[in-house]
């Protein structure tokens, strides 16, 4: 069953509502958790496609994609 608009809204602002009451620090903090979260996102995707890889490859996968975010970033 897919969310309805009125969910992803709801969630929309509780988020932001969330974010806004967060101190600096939390602010500062927030960033790496952030890229943590999504990494590991990253990761159990990679291994739903793949799942003889080994950690290692996981990772090298992952080191991979993440250098061509920065290059499509960057305009390269």
């Amino acid at each position: 069953m897919e969310p309805t608009q009125e969910q992803i809204d709801a969630i929309y602002r509780k988020r932001v509502l969330q974010a806004r009451r967060m101190s600096p620090e939390e602010k500062f903090l927030a960033g790496p958790r952030l890229f943590d979260r999504e990494c590991q996102i990253m990761r159990d995707g990679f291994r739903s496609e793949r799942p003889d890889a080994t950690e290692v490859e996981v990772e090298a996968i992952l080191r991979q994609r993440l250098a061509l975010t920065r290059r499509l970033g960057n305009g390269e």
